[in-house]
């Protein structure tokens, strides 16, 4: 299971990934609030933790800017903040559950298997792009009916790019948010696996599907 913990103070981010990476979980961490919108959108994630109080963009703008983009990750609200209007105000943003700090450890792993369990959104088995297809339980890749061969990473890559079609990705970004997959080397590797992918997709007549945009990165869609 992939977390999000979306908290400004470095300990207490630290001390909760700590807690997370112990019961098995794997968590992405964001110190402020623009950070935590951007992974948030780009996720995707079983489960994230919003702290309320953030830099740059507070937690129920975050949870509101998702909830609007179609985002819907169960979201637990992670806060010191205790008024009943604010437990009030996250659940109707969009929070699905809200906790105080400080909180019980055992309590807190407790309300994030009950997110878990309560989530009953299947993941995604087949993605269509335009002319492509990428069946996730198959492993396999067609463009315009055409079986496409692809490598391990070359899939995942793909996979990725086409789990969130039309959001450019930096290669630094790639590189990070498919860590988890054992990609590892410098981020110009990512300029490897796309050109293979392009020149496979061309074989199929596909000339422009994993587009660059430049400055930034890659974009599938």
């Amino acid at each position: 299971m992939r977390l999000l913990l979306i908290e400004d103070s470095v300990p207490i981010a630290g001390a909760v990934r700590a807690l997370l990476e112990r019961r098995k979980f794997a968590v992405d961490v964001a110190i402020d609030g623009e950070t935590g919108l951007d992974y948030l959108l780009r996720g995707p994630y079983d489960a994230a933790l919003v702290d309320i109080m953030l830099p740059l963009r507070d937690g129920f703008s975050i949870v509101e800017s998702a909830r609007a983009q179609g985002i819907q990750t169960p979201i637990l609200f992670l806060t010191a903040r205790d008024a009943v209007e604010d437990r009030v105000r996250g659940l109707n943003t969009g929070g699905d559950d809200y906790l105080v700090k400080p909180f019980d450890e055992e309590e807190l792993i407790a309300r994030i298997n009950a997110l878990l369990r309560r989530s009953d959104r299947p993941a995604q088995q087949v993605i269509t792009v335009e002319d492509l297809t990428v069946d996730i339980g198959a492993r396999s890749v067609t463009y315009k009916g055409k079986d496409l061969e692809l490598g391990t990473t070359e899939f995942r890559v793909l996979e990725f790019l086409a789990r969130n079609a039309g959001l450019t990705f930096s290669r630094a970004q790639l590189l990070e948010r498919i860590c988890d997959y054992d990609f590892d080397g410098s981020s110009n590797i990512v300029d490897v696996y796309v050109s293979q992918l392009r020149r496979k997709l061309k074989s199929a007549g596909g000339d422009d599907v994993i587009k660059t945009v430049w400055g930034v990165g890659y974009r599938l869609g």
